[in-house]
């Protein structure tokens, strides 16, 4: 009974990661600039990687292994966000310019 109870979440997280790849995915090709790019692929795909790792985690039944798992989600949670912050901030300092959707620019000299 306990292998169904972990098979059923273990195939839960995989398609709900699954499905934040996709959207980030599908946001890396329908957003309109590289700001709004970068931040579905940022935060969704954050997401989508993390619930991947968690159940590959508890997939292998090996404390070890999930903690491996868990490291990985925090380490991604706290670097992806912050490199993309940096990114977007090194192209807006170059002068790449906002999509024609955006109605705000909070950067922008004043």
């Amino acid at each position: 009974m306990m292998d169904y109870i972990l098979a059923g979440i273990t195939a839960l997280l995989l398609i709900s990661g699954a499905l934040f790849a996709l959207s980030a995915a599908i946001g890396l090709v329908r957003l309109p600039d590289l700001y709004t790019r970068m931040h579905a692929a940022s935060k969704v795909g954050t997401v989508g990687c993390g619930l991947l790792l968690l159940a590959a985690g508890l997939y292998s039944q090996d404390l070890a292994i999930l903690a491996r798992a868990i490291a990985g989600f925090v380490f991604l949670l706290l670097t992806a966000p912050v490199s993309a912050h940096l990114l977007a901030r090194a192209a807006h300092l170059s002068g790449y310019a906002l999509g024609a959707v955006s109605v705000r620019d909070d950067m922008r000299k004043r």
